[in-house]
This record gives C-alpha cells, sequence and structure tokens, in this order.
C-alpha cells in the first residue's frame, strides 16, 4: 500500500473554508453525526477505529483503509 501526506486538523478546516463547504454539510453527505466529525478534527475522538477512523481517512488526517467488516474473514 503507498503512503499518503496526512493533513493536519487545521488544514482540512482551511480546505473547507476554501471550498466554501462546511463540516456539517460534509457530515451530512457522507452519512456521519456532526458531532463525531468535530470530535475528530478537535481530538476529542482518537479515531484509533470504528466510525472515527472511518472520518479520518476520508478526511485525509490518517493514512489508513476502511474495510467493510461485513465482509472481512475471520
Amino acid at each position: 500500500m503507498e503512503s499518503r501526506t496526512v493533513k493536519t486538523a487545521q488544514e482540512v478546516r482551511s480546505d473547507f473554508l476554501r471550498k466554501g463547504q462546511s463540516i456539517g454539510h460534509w457530515a451530512d453527505k457522507h452519512g456521519f453525526d456532526r458531532t463525531t466529525v468535530n470530535q475528530v478534527l478537535t481530538g476529542r475522538n482518537a479515531a484509533t477505529r470504528g466510525v472515527g477512523h472511518r472520518i479520518a481517512v476520508l478526511l485525509g488526517m490518517k493514512d489508513g483503509e476502511i474495510v467493510d467488516e461485513c465482509h472481512q474473514q475471520a
């Protein structure tokens, strides 16, 4: 897997401002709770697993993979 440059929370916020998009709109568009997205951006959610992990990867704050747990084999 090729690693990519991760963004800081401030860089993500700047991207939203540059695009004229709100964090809440992004959360709604991607099916996430607005509070959880804000928690990832502020660091209150460590984003190590679950929904927080998915949000951080999609925002570019984390170099990780999103796997569909329903289709994983044991």
